[in-house]
């Protein structure tokens, strides 16, 4: 068994898979007082994914909560749903959002008027929705570790020439000495992505749920990979442009939670177009450009080369994604000066959305149609969670 695991990683690690021809991870092998990344290096991700994890619990206790409670940002009070266990069992194994078919069903199994099993229904779901101060602590949190990070990604890489001129992060490969801002620049990105991911079960969740895990899932290997096979000149620039915009849309997210809505709009506004630019521009135009298309004028391709690219063009897939949504959002708001609305969250329903559908209903069934051919509009807009 041992012997077939040795095998099967001499195979997975074979140089012609990770690098050029003529290099190998003998380059790697630190001398002369020149340190190079090693896989063992990762496994301090790990501890300090788990410092990210207490710090969060003690700066939301001790930060956000004092805040959130500065600007004014409370909790509103919630109906809880009465214990039933038919409506209960159905809720947890079958549906949040039963089907009219299914209400009527569940009426007489429960003793519940139809209006009732509605009602609690949506009572159930609003238990289950996070509070806008628990919102408030997450945005903050992670407002505070984006804008630090920025600074941080900035100040190590301001002064390199690979910043100012990316072909540059090719010089000596794979022979690049390991800097120690890039050392720490790594372990903080990559630990703070995998307390995301160890947090899932606990952080607020939005319709763009599947797409977070995707991003932090490809980004953990991107970084990983990166610093593996001494990419980490590419990985800096990579993180740097990631970090820009994140902290102006929790920045956003803080503002709207308070109810300022002009100051909302303003860094949702700046958000959107650094996250364009950056994110649309930059990164595939410059950083994927000299990943991709410069190295073949230096290298033949090697597996590993299509892996970190393939990686990268993940994550550009979701950068495409959620900008059709930041633009619909910024399209929605700017109109009409209206508070900026997520299109990935789902807004808390309140005591009179059944009733009120109940009656547009009712007053569509007694009419035989809509007044003008035309469905009422409904003007209620979520806004951004």
């Amino acid at each position: 068994m041992l012997s077939t695991l040795s095998r099967l990683r001499e195979l997975i690690w074979q140089d012609w898979i990770w690098f050029p021809p003529g290099m190998g991870w003998a380059d790697l092998q630190d001398h002369d007082g020149k340190v190079y990344p090693k896989m063992g290096d990762l496994w301090f991700i790990l501890p300090v994914a788990l410092c990210f994890l207490l710090i969060r619990q003690v700066f939301e206790r001790t930060v956000g909560t004092p805040m959130a409670s500065l600007l004014g940002v409370k909790d509103k009070h919630r109906v809880s749903a009465t214990p039933n266990p038919a409506l209960e069992a159905y809720f947890c194994r079958t549906s949040k959002h039963p089907e009219p078919s299914s209400i009527e069903s569940l009426s007489k199994t429960s003793g519940y008027s139809v209006r009732q099993v509605q009602r609690w229904f949506r009572r159930r779901r609003n238990q289950d929705r996070p509070s806008k101060v628990k919102k408030f602590q997450e945005a903050s949190w992670r407002f505070t570790f984006y804008l630090i990070a920025f600074f941080a990604g900035l100040w190590a890489l301001i002064d390199k020439p690979w910043f100012w001129d990316m072909k540059e992060m090719w010089t000596g490969f794979p022979k690049m000495p390991l800097l120690p801002s890039q050392y720490w620049y790594y372990m903080l990105e990559l630990g703070f992505y995998v307390s995301l991911v160890l947090s899932v079960a606990t952080d607020v969740k939005r319709k763009d749920f599947k797409e977070q895990i995707v991003h932090h899932v490809a980004t953990i290997l991107l970084i990983s990979f990166s610093w593996l096979v001494n990419y980490i000149r590419a990985g800096t620039l990579i993180m740097l442009v990631h970090d820009t915009s994140d902290s102006l849309m929790e920045s956003a997210k803080i503002f709207n939670y308070a109810g300022w809505r002009r100051t909302c709009n303003f860094f949702f506004t700046m958000f959107a177009a650094v996250f364009i630019v950056t994110r649309l521009v930059i990164l595939p135009f410059w950083i994927i450009h000299t990943t991709w298309v410069y190295p073949l004028t230096l290298y033949p391709a090697f597996p590993g080369f299509y892996f970190f690219n393939g990686l990268l063009i993940v994550l550009q897939c979701l950068h495409v994604f959620w900008a059709i949504l930041i633009l619909r959002m910024v399209v929605k708001f700017l109109p009409g000066k209206h508070i900026v609305a997520d299109e990935r969250s789902d807004h808390e329903e309140s005591e009179t959305e059944d009733e009120d559908a109940e009656h547009s209903r009712k007053e569509v069934s007694k009419n035989g149609h809509a007044q003008n051919g035309h469905t009422p509009l409904n003007n209620n807009h979520g806004k951004m969670e």
